[in-house]
């Protein structure tokens, strides 16, 4: 099923599911979107420009965000928390407003029960790559889902956009999380 959206174009903002985005929302075409979706769903759609500047054509894949917390200033501006719910791909665009808008389809990212054992393997590796990547860093305890682990890492680790835009585009986390492993055995240092 298919749904209109506004369109937030940022460069080296991605944000994945059941994770948060603070952001400052200061150019007035953003503005409009930003009041718009709080007098709306509080819904707005995170997707990467493919060449820089949010005029520039954009990924197919971005994330929907839920305005959670917003500080409306005196001049215009917001101060917002997008929580992430959930991936999409844009099926059409709409140009009639100052901000983009576009028709996504939600691509859901389920964990069936028969994948939580490679899912499991997986956090496991990823926690050893991390390890060599930067000996410093953790991982959540174990009580926090694998595949929000995943995610987590995923948007912390320092990569280049077009790399955790690949990321964000994985078909789900257990995909994710063999991508993000490479990426971080190619930028490890040798122990």
């Amino acid at each position: 099923m298919s749904q209109k959206l506004s369109i937030f174009p940022l460069t080296g903002a991605i944000l994945f599911p059941q994770l948060q985005l603070p952001l400052h929302i200061f150019e007035p075409r953003y503005r409009a979107m930003a009041s718009d979706a709080l007098a709306r769903d509080r819904r707005i759609a995170m997707i990467q420009p493919r060449r820089g500047g949010d005029d520039s054509p954009l990924y197919d894949v971005g994330c929907i965000g839920r305005i959670g917390e917003v500080e409306a200033m005196d001049d215009g501006r917001y101060n917002i928390v997008l929580d992430g719910l959930m991936k999409f791909r844009i099926l059409s665009e709409d140009a009639s407003r100052a901000y983009r808008l576009a028709e996504v389809e939600a691509l859901p990212e389920v964990v069936e029960g028969s994948e939580r054992p490679v899912l499991a393997q997986s956090r496991r590796q990823l926690e050893r790559a991390l390890r060599s990547f930067s000996p410093a860093m953790r991982l959540p305890p174990a009580d926090v889902a694998d595949e929000d682990v995943v995610d987590g890492v995923s948007a912390v680790v320092p990569l280049a956009p077009a790399d955790r835009q690949e990321l964000l585009e994985a078909d789900g986390p257990i995909e994710r999380a063999t991508r993000l492993i490479g990426f971080l055995a190619k930028a490890a240092v040798p122990l």
